[in-house]
Parts: structure tokens; C-alpha cells; sequence
């Protein structure tokens, strides 16, 4: 623990980290039940970045400038329209727990993405060791079948899910390089407003606004959204930005592969999600491989300080 933090609040962001973002993928599950992914998805984001942009602002943040707003957008529309969106529409088709396992494959794409942009980073050994042994076990996770079109897992969604990932780590990767408020609220305000206007525009041309009906959506779809907003994304994040503080990021990243393990466990064990030896193989060679990319870039943080 870093000092001057307290133990018992820090590991209460990590619970809320671990537990909180693990559950999204199940209240995802509810809430596109009745509520169509994109509008879904660009109302949440609407709404939490509104909430988080007066709140900054209220705590005198400056007004962002008009590139933090443009790079903003653009960092939106990569992880969150594309990213999230993703997810939202492949878990009309998926489990909430599949969908997590191959969400999981986000920092494996982070790490091709770094090294294919101009000036990009050059990968160590381990972290393409890492990689590699993450990329085998999405190949056992999705099987080449289902790719073709004859698996049991749903291909187009499998597919949809694996470039939403891959849009997700490469606005992460401009998110990191671009310009951006020093309020952190800010600026993760800023790039869910930015994210919200592409998901309504994806939802106007997908037809899900001229075919939505309010008076369709079902409780359940209701509470899913609301934990979507309350928790997912402000209570979630605020523990997040906390933990960047009070810890290395390399130990706050943990999240990568705490919250799929939490996300097939609730999927099971609340919606009656089949988990298969295969699914379990699957995801301990996924997240073996995020782990070791995590331990490849802590030690090579700590080289470069030494």
C-alpha cells in the first residue's frame, strides 16, 4: 500500500473495482433485454459523463480545450461506441461470461496496437510470451469452427467481440498519447459525452431509434441500467482513479483478469450461464497470459527507474 493512504479505503476501492466492473457484464445482459444495445449504451455513457463533467467542473476543473474535446471524441468513439457497443450487442446473442473472457483480451491488443503505431513501443520477450499464450487461449475460447460459422458459439458475435476489444485497446493507446484535461473526471467525462453521440448516431442508422418503444422496457432492463450508471461507471471509476493514486498501476490493472472470473461466476450462478471444462481451460490460459504480460511490464517499469 502506498503511504499515506488507508488500508481498509484501498482495499475497498479494489473490492469495488474487482466486484463492481465483474458484475457490468451481467447487468449488460438485463438491460438489453428490452432496451436496444446502442441506445442502451448511449444513454449510460450520456448520462454518466454528464454527471461527471459537472462534478469536475463544480470542483474548478478548466474548461477543456477544443483538441481535448476532438481527441476526447475520438477516444470515445474507439473504446466506448466500438468497444462497448460491442458488448452490448454480442450479449444479446452470448453469455455475459464469454463475452467477459474475451473482453479479457484487451491487454493483449493494447500491447500489438503500441508496437504497430508509428514510434511504437517494441515488446519485451515475456510480455510476447504473454501475448502469444493470450492469443492461444482465445483460439481454444472461440475454436476455429465457430469462426467458420459452425461452432456452438455464436461467430458473428465472437467476431464482433474480438474487434470491439481491439477498438478498445486502440483508443486506449491514442487516449494515452493524445491531449487531455489533468482532471481525470474531466477528462473520462469528456470521452464518455464524446462516445455517447457516436453510439446515438450508430443507433439512429441501425434503425433502433425509429423501432423503440419505452413503454417495452422491462424492470429488470430498468435496474440493469441504472447499476450500469451508478456503479459501472461512477462508483467503478471513482475506485479506479483512487487505486492509480494509492498504488502501482501495474497492481490496479489486476482488474483485467479479476473481473472475468467474477463475471462467469455470476453468470452462472444468477442467469444460469452453462461453463464448460473447455470455457475454464480457455480462460486460465487467457488470463495466464494477461498475468504475464502485467509481470513483463512491472519489471520492465522497474529496470528503466533502476
Amino acid at each position: 500500500m502506498a503511504d499515506g493512504y488507508p488500508r481498509a479505503r484501498v482495499l475497498a476501492a479494489f473490492a469495488a473495482v474487482y466486484l463492481v466492473w465483474g458484475s457490468t457484464y451481467l447487468a449488460i445482459k438485463y438491460a438489453v433485454q428490452t432496451i436496444p444495445p446502442f441506445l442502451m449504451v448511449g444513454t449510460r455513457f450520456a448520462t454518466s459523463g454528464g454527471l461527471l463533467y459537472v462534478w469536475a467542473r463544480w470542483r474548478g476543473a478548466p474548461q477543456p480545450t477544443r483538441r481535448q474535446w476532438r481527441d476526447a471524441a475520438i477516444a470515445g468513439a474507439l473504446m466506448l461506441c466500438c468497444g462497448n457497443g460491442a458488448v452490448s450487442w454480442a450479449e444479446q446473442r452470448v453469455p455475459s461470461g464469454l463475452a467477459a473472457l474475451l473482453v479479457a483480451s484487451v491487454p493483449l491488443w493494447i500491447v500489438i496496437v503500441d508496437w504497430m503505431r508509428p514510434d511504437g513501443t517494441r515488446p519485451t520477450i515475456g510480455i510476447m510470451l504473454g501475448v502469444v499464450t493470450g492469443l492461444a487461449g482465445l483460439i481454444i475460447l472461440v475454436g476455429p469452427a465457430t469462426l467458420a460459422g459452425h461452432g456452438t458459439i455464436d461467430s458473428a458475435a465472437a467476431i464482433v467481440l474480438i474487434g470491439g476489444s481491439l477498438a478498445w485497446a486502440a483508443g486506449s493507446v491514442y487516449n494515452r498519447h493524445g491531449s487531455r484535461p489533468r482532471s481525470a473526471a474531466l477528462s473520462t467525462g469528456i470521452q464518455m459525452i464524446g462516445g455517447s453521440v457516436a453510439l446515438f448516431v450508430l443507433a439512429a442508422f441501425s434503425g433502433e431509434v425509429r423501432g423503440f418503444r419505452p413503454s417495452a422496457i422491462a424492470a429488470v432492463s430498468i435496474a440493469g441500467w441504472l447499476y450500469l450508471v451508478t456503479f459501472g461507471s461512477l462508483v467503478g471509476f471513482t475506485a479506479y482513479i483512487y487505486l492509480l493514486q494509492a498504488v502501482t498501476p501495474a497492481k490496479a490493472s489486476t482488474y483485467a483478469y479479476v473481473n472475468p472470473l467474477i463475471a462467469v461466476f455470476l453468470g452462472w450462478a444468477l442467469a444460469g450461464e452453462p461453463v464448460t471444462v473447455r470455457t475454464l481451460a480457455a480462460a486460465a490460459i487467457i488470463l495466464g497470459g494477461v498475468a504475464m504480460i502485467t509481470l513483463a511490464q512491472t519489471r520492465s517499469g522497474r529496470s528503466r527507474s533502476s
